[in-house]
């Protein structure tokens, strides 16, 4: 941010439009942070730091006779801006990177649930051929009881016998 030099400090109308283009960058800032804020308490913080220094922007300016120790306090506001701005980015670039980061490994752990549900699934499917295959070979016949010819009302009793031996 530069500013060029006129009788007494800086051009004000230049002063003025940079101080409302940060309002206007903090804004979207503070937007872009809200939803990554509700879940990170340090977040939350320099979100409160982004609305203090654009409540700062948002007061009238100061008028050309103000003196230097104003001056220097907006100076001053400015360089933390600066700094809240820059540090709000490093932590939304970390808060994304490790976003993704959850985001893949939940992927790759739905991948592997999968593919371990498809397994298992596969192995009955064979299990349940395995089982049809067997039973159908096995035939049920109806056999008297061995000691039928001692009772006279002998009731037959279910044998299973392997189709191959009937």
């Amino acid at each position: 941010m530069e500013f060029s030099v006129v009788e007494i400090g800086y051009d004000q109308k230049q002063v003025d439009r940079c101080l409302e283009h940060l309002g206007e960058r903090l804004g979207r800032l503070a937007v872009r942070t809200d939803a990554v804020a509700k879940n990170d308490p340090e977040l939350a913080q320099i979100r409160a730091e982004i609305d203090r220094m654009s409540g700062l922007l948002a007061a009238p300016p100061p008028s050309h006779d103000t003196s230097d120790r104003v001056r220097q306090l907006l100076l001053t506001a400015e360089r933390e801006a600066a700094e809240i701005l820059a540090r709000a980015r490093a932590d939304l670039a970390a808060a994304r990177e490790e976003a993704r980061q959850v985001r893949d490994q939940v992927y790759a752990e739905a991948v592997q649930a999968r593919r371990e549900f498809e397994a298992a699934l596969q192995a009955r499917r064979i299990r349940a051929e395995q089982v049809d295959e067997i039973l159908r070979d096995v035939v049920i016949s109806r056999m008297p009881r061995p000691d039928a010819d001692r009772q006279d009302h002998a009731d037959p009793v279910d044998e299973v016998v392997p189709a191959s031996a009937s």
